[in-house]
């Protein structure tokens, strides 16, 4: 899988920023709670930096604190709902007709395109709403490279080449690398371009 081409994107301040929020959270990869409690030091912090204490689910954390660290104006908050205002939605899957046919479907033709440390959701029908999220760090139309907290190392990769397709984040236990398939993702938000 090829990475995403930064050339194509919003400018180089849009492509320089993109670049410092993946420096920032591709070496939290390898991660891992301390107790399988959603604590330890690195995890704590993630919490700490959006006002909840250890023990909470942390993969919205994890991306405020990401953006935050960056420079980046963000919701600094744990719900991953919040990362997701209509405003900076870029892509989204719809349903069509009455077979449920799934299409993905870019929002927006000048920045519709879904770019590296743009942040995913996953919808959860027993919530009811979007119960997971992480950073896109490649996407090629079929597959999501992904790097995501409080989620487990089902589907986890070392590589884009790896085979990995996990459907759920699964319990949580550290930040990992994965891959997934685009048709499981739910909506792409930018928090960069609109900063």
């Amino acid at each position: 899988m090829n990475a995403i081409n930064l050339s194509r994107t919003g400018g180089t301040a849009n492509n320089n920023l993109r670049r410092r929020l993946q420096r920032i959270y591709t070496p939290e990869i390898g991660v891992r709670e301390a107790t399988g409690k959603n604590d330890g030091p690195e995890v704590e912090k993630y919490l700490r930096y959006i006002g909840l204490s250890k023990g909470n689910s942390y993969c919205g954390a994890f991306v405020c604190w990401a953006l935050g660290q960056a420079g980046i104006h963000n919701p600094r908050n744990g719900w991953a709902p919040a990362l997701f205002p209509t405003k900076r939605v870029v892509w989204e899957r719809k349903k069509y007709g009455f077979s449920g046919e799934t299409r993905s479907t870019p929002l927006r033709s000048a920045q519709g395109d879904v770019e590296i440390g743009d942040v995913f959701g996953i919808y959860f029908s027993e919530l009811k709403r979007i119960g997971h999220c992480g950073f896109v760090d490649s996407w090629d139309g079929t597959w999501m490279i992904s790097v995501e907290a409080n989620t487990n190392n089902a589907g986890a990769i070392t590589s884009p080449d790896d085979p990995g397709n996990p459907i759920r984040a699964g319990p949580g236990e550290g930040v990992y690398r994965k891959k997934r398939l685009i048709k499981t993702i739910y909506k792409v938000a930018n928090w960069i371009s609109y900063n």
